[in-house]
């Protein structure tokens, strides 16, 4: 899934860039707003927006001389819309719920790199640290296959591949404090979707 621009992605062309900026504020805007907010020209957006507002998924409101644009949030196609504007957050959500439907859930999950800093396309990864309990062995067969369960339900969720990087908590306190990049990627933009926070990890050092 391209989660910079998940509108336009299912719906391309010049009607999914501007169901997108319409999906992103509540307000009004008139054709020439929409338009350059979409990266379109006012022909182009003035073809897209009848057609919306035929199907109800945009209100028009005249206000000589212009036309207000905005979408229809009770139309049950526009809702969908807005979710799909949506899909970072609500893909966050799933993994969590993921996680703790696992036989043995992790004391923690932290979403890094792209998707954290909102910069995850259809060729990003989804890269996740897992924290270990410390009573369960790496090599635990349960263990082992509910992350494989949750890799590929992550998988499903989103689209993109999953890379996953395993430790426990005793490591996990260690590395989080470490001058490694990539733990430093990971206490800087890590969105926690499961268990421990950060700062629970940071207080645990600082104890």
């Amino acid at each position: 899934m391209d989660f910079v621009h998940p509108v336009e992605a299912v719906i391309p062309g010049t009607q999914g860039r501007v169901l997108a900026v319409l999906a992103e504020t509540t307000a009004e805007l008139n054709l020439r707003t929409v338009a350059r907010l979409a990266d379109a020209s006012p022909a182009q957006a003035s073809r897209v927006l009848p057609g919306l507002v035929e199907l109800g998924l945009v209100d028009r409101r005249e206000v000589p001389p212009s036309s207000l644009f905005q979408l229809n949030r009770t139309n049950l196609a526009a809702k969908l819309v807005v979710e799909l504007s949506q899909s970072r957050d609500l893909a966050l959500k799933a993994m969590g719920e993921a996680a703790a439907d696992l036989p043995t859930p992790p004391s923690s999950i932290i979403i890094f790199g792209s998707f954290a800093r909102r910069e995850a396309d259809r060729h990003s990864d989804i890269d996740a640290v897992i924290v270990r309990p410390d009573d369960t062995e790496a090599d635990n067969d349960t263990w082992t296959s509910g992350v494989e369960q949750w890799r590929q339900a992550v998988r499903a969720i989103t689209g993109n591949a999953v890379e996953v990087v395993e430790t426990n908590q005793a490591e996990a306190v260690e590395k989080l404090t470490s001058r490694r990049a990539m733990w430093r990627d990971v206490v800087r933009d890590g969105i926690v979707v499961h268990g421990a926070t950060l700062d629970q990890f940071r207080n645990t050092v600082s104890a």
